[in-house]
């Protein structure tokens, strides 16, 4: 299933649509979410391989021996 990012979480009657102010700051709103998100998702790969990298760390050091 495909997911869709829709800038306007809560649609707009047309007399704020044409208020360019209130639609920027509804995508600024969205867009900086999207990029929480993804900043969020990236630091957690990079933890959990940062993690792994740490635990086989010892195993390859006694194997260097």
């Amino acid at each position: 299933m495909t997911q869709k990012h829709i800038a306007t979480v809560h649609p707009l009657p047309s007399s704020i649509l044409h208020n360019s102010v209130e639609v920027r700051r509804q995508y600024t709103r969205t867009a900086t979410r999207q990029a929480v998100q993804f900043i969020g998702r990236k630091l957690r790969i990079a933890g959990r391989r940062a993690q792994a990298a740490t635990t086989d760390m010892p195993q390859a050091m006694q194997g260097g021996h």
